[in-house]
């Protein structure tokens, strides 16, 4: 069939689909089937007067069935509201969530199949009196389809905004996390031919694993045709067939969608100059074989660094002495047991990550440190460990006198990567990063990766003698590196302790103490116990249950706490502060950190909050930011994606009057912060 008549086609279509909505919802009887599509109202909370709060319509589809974008695409219409508001209030544009494609006998809808909210700003009266509720309510009209037929459905909804101060709903959170997050400069366009050629600013070193072009502004692409995308050094450039009668626009705005749970960025445009030629990405398997290769690497390598962190360092050493004691068919097998335990470890936080991420929450790579309930969990864990080092009692998978077989060293390496996990090290953040926009088998081969650099020192230890042979020959002496040992575990477990003040609040840290306090006790029972030759299973029966009933009755934790004052003068970070900052052409050095990120602390401490880079910063007016990822937030989660990073430090550097962000390594100096400003 000819193209022209495969068009027209397509757009009788499109009109018959529309007409018969509109009638529909003209001749529909007052008593009409119940929706297809459940609509609810709320707000996020209590607002001040002349403030403004966030209301969502939650918009909650039966299974098989769909809803639609702004920009329906092909076929379809999106949601309209009537507002009915208190007097001297108004509402402001709709905010939707990313959508995803729909492509039904050649024709692209883009739409919902599953709950979704659009956000909508709701600005309070200034002369509202604190304490009124104050009552609202929108007649709201949708269409909701199947993949067969199409349904136009309407509902009045109700609702009310409380004029004061108060908790916010916490679902807003989450919603907030689905919507796009928006560029802080325009893109260009260009029509060239009968193709709409888009170029927008995005990092080199930013993930992008099957992206799709969604335009908010109408008849201006064919939606159904094949899009393409190149990469230009910190430019995406976008190639999308025009539309058969395209409209003329001064601006194109729209959402640039980055792939499977990998969210979205929203964008306007402007005519201007599109830059040619660049590397061709999208599309299905987006990921190049050199991508998984640069992240199996560096997940590797950042294993591999872990070792010499002081939370791994002490078991390593302990486990080599131990395995240098044995034979070396014994050594061979042990040494395969840690390695299984340790990658095993890697597997299930890495396929943690994944599934949570799967589910829709906004996580990444150390995701459980921003839990106070596992972080209480590895201060007990580092405290028993201090304890067995100093000799308090017998661990035998610890034991330097004698390993605990095969199981033992299995156990050894569950153990060295759970508690591995506090010191994220260098070429971790990129590489976990790159793990996120790869499919799954491939994220777990580089969770994998990540275990093996962790495990390969006692895996060639067991598997090359000369290796064994270096180490120095048993004796009395190994009982003292022990207890020398026990030092940087012990602080360590400090180091936790501190963690979990700081993300739990003091009376939390105050009953985790306790319970680890308890737990000295109960484990100092154990050496009297085994010293005397007697069973200890009743005494490690106790340890368990005081691990696990003093977590389980923690306290609730306290409110995060503010940003401290530092040396800089650090500004805490929003994408808002951001963008204010680059419209007034300021440098700005913006930095994420973590309390539990052992190299960020280090950069801190070495580089970033030294008089040196304060003078040089203050001197040539840099903004300074600080985004701190030590509990959960969603909007730094968000952030840290769109730059290629999956977890912390990352350092990025706004020059003086605009131009692309400079991705800074993992490991700073003061030299390299003030040539910034040189």
């Amino acid at each position: 069939m000819p193209i022209r008549e495969l068009a027209g086609i397509k757009t009788l279509r499109t009109i018959a689909m529309f007409v018969t909505a509109l009638l529909l919802m003209v001749f529909a009887p007052a008593q009409a089937a119940p929706n297809h599509m459940r609509a609810s109202l709320i707000a996020e909370g209590p607002a001040q007067p002349g403030g403004t709060v966030t209301l969502a319509l939650l918009m909650q589809p039966e299974k098989g069935w769909h809803g639609y974008w702004s920009n329906p695409g092909d076929a379809g219409y999106g949601l309209t509201l009537d507002w009915t508001l208190p007097k001297g209030a108004s509402t402001g544009a709709m905010e939707f969530p990313v959508p995803q494609t729909l492509v039904i006998q050649g024709l692209m809808n883009h739409v919902y199949e599953h709950d979704y909210a659009v956000l909508v700003p709701l600005k309070l009266p200034a002369d509202a009196k604190p304490g009124t509720i104050l009552p609202i309510s929108v007649k709201a009209q949708w269409l909701v389809c199947t993949n067969e037929i199409c349904v136009p459905e309407r509902a009045e909804l109700q609702g009310t905004v409380t004029v004061g101060s108060g908790p916010g709903d916490k679902r807003f959170e989450g919603w907030r996390a689905a919507m796009p997050a928006p560029l802080d400069r325009p893109g260009t366009f260009t029509l060239t031919g009968k193709v709409l050629r888009l170029a927008l600013p995005f990092p080199a070193s930013a993930p992008l694993d099957a992206p799709h072009l969604f335009l908010k502004t109408e008849r201006v692409i064919d939606y159904a045709a094949a899009q393409r995308f190149f990469r230009n050094g910190d430019t995406l450039v976008v190639e999308v067939p025009l539309a058969k009668s395209p409209a003329p626009s001064e601006r194109i705005e729209g959402v640039l969608a980055m792939g499977k749970d990998a969210g979205g960025i929203a964008f306007a445009s402007v005519p201007g100059a599109v830059p040619t030629g660049g590397d061709e990405v999208g599309g299905e398997g987006a990921f190049t074989a050199s991508t998984l290769a640069f992240a199996l690497f560096g997940a590797f390598l950042g294993g591999l660094i872990l070792n010499v962190m002081p939370c791994v360092f002490p078991i390593l050493s302990l486990k080599a002495l131990a395995l240098a004691r044995g034979n070396s068919q014994n050594a061979r097998s042990e040494g395969l047991a840690y390695t299984a335990g340790v990658v095993l470890a890697c597997l299930m936080l890495g396929g943690a990550m994944l599934a949570l991420r799967a589910g829709g929450e906004e996580v990444g790579w150390a995701f459980q440190l921003q839990e106070p309930g596992v972080v209480a969990v590895l201060l007990l864990l580092a405290v028993a460990i201090t304890a067995n080092f100093a000799g308090l009692y017998e661990l035998p998978g610890l034991s330097v006198e004698r390993g605990a077989g095969h199981s033992g060293a299995f156990g050894t390496g569950l153990l060295a990567a759970f508690v591995a996990t506090p010191c994220t090290g260098p070429f971790m953040a990129a590489a976990m990063g790159a793990a996120l926009v790869l499919p799954a088998w491939a994220a777990l081969g580089v969770f994998a990766a990540l275990g093996l650099g962790l495990a390969l020192p006692f895996l060639l230890l067991g598997f090359v003698p000369a290796l064994r042979r270096l180490l120095p020959k048993p004796g009395k002496w190994m009982e003292r590196f022990r207890r020398i040992m026990a030092l940087p575990m012990g602080l360590t477990a400090l180091g936790l302790g501190w963690l979990t003040w700081r993300i739990g609040g003091a009376q939390y840290a105050a009953v985790a103490v306790a319970i680890a306090v308890i737990l000295l006790a109960a484990l100092a029972a154990i050496g009297i116990t085994q010293r005397k030759s007697r069973p200890i299973g009743a005494l490690a029966a106790v340890c368990a249950l005081i691990m696990i009933g003093g977590v389980v009755g923690l306290p609730p934790p306290a409110p995060v706490a503010g940003v401290e004052e530092d040396l800089l003068g650090s500004r805490p970070f929003s994408e808002a502060a951001l963008a204010d900052a680059r419209r007034n052409n300021l440098p700005v050095f913006l930095y994420f950190t973590a309390d539990w990120c052992l190299s960020c602390k280090v950069n801190e401490k070495v580089a970033i909050q030294t008089d040196m880079t304060d003078a040089a910063f203050r001197m040539r007016g840099v903004v300074v930011m600080r985004a701190d990822w030590t509990r959960r937030d969603p909007a730094i989660t968000r952030f840290l994606a769109k730059h290629g990073a999956a977890g912390v430090p990352l350092y990025l550097w706004y020059p003086n009057g605009g131009g692309e962000p400079q991705q800074l390594p993992q490991v700073l100096t003061k030299d390299l912060l003030v040539s910034l400003v040189g």
